[in-house]
């Protein structure tokens, strides 16, 4: 009997949040992880999340969902902003489970994953870029058309409320 390949998603998200709300909607969480299951069978889902004490109750939910949380510690600019840029940390953990999976998706239409896209494709372990907002994602991966998902279209299965 063959063995089902593993499948792990790599989320950044924040990208996937704003992607979602620049549409006007909300995304569920819970929903979005039961839908990587239904339709990709994913098996784990890394998802890549700054840091904030006060959001402590949200990450509980997000861990309850069968998330992997991969926290960023995050800085206030003096403006009061919170940076917590995930993308070094994707990277690195998708190296570091490379040998534990067949497929990764990639979930994020932020280019600076380019390299990583490419390196998976190459490897033969590439398995989605899924996408948040087809209006709203790098260039950079026009020429993996045949890998993209878009969410737009999911408001219906995915939004909260």
């Amino acid at each position: 009997m063959k063995k089902r390949s593993a499948k792990y998603a790599f989320i950044d998200s924040q990208n996937l949040n704003l992607g979602i709300q620049s549409q006007g909607w909300k995304l569920d969480f819970e929903k979005f992880r039961i839908y990587l299951n239904d339709k990709f069978k994913i098996d784990k889902a890394f998802l890549f999340i700054g840091y904030i004490p006060k959001y402590e109750k949200l990450y509980q939910v997000l861990k309850k969902a069968n998330y992997i949380l991969v926290f960023k510690p995050t800085i206030e600019s003096k403006q009061g902003e919170i940076k917590g840029n995930v993308d070094a940390e994707l990277v690195l953990h998708t190296m570091i489970e490379l040998e534990n999976f067949d497929k990764a998706m990639i979930v994020s239409g932020d280019g600076d994953f380019h390299c990583l896209v490419q390196f998976l494709k190459k490897k033969n372990k590439l398995g989605r870029i899924i996408i948040p907002n087809r209006k709203k994602y790098s260039s950079l991966y026009s020429k993996y058309k045949k890998y993209v998902f878009f969410l737009n279209d999911l408001k219906h299965k995915l939004a909260r409320g």
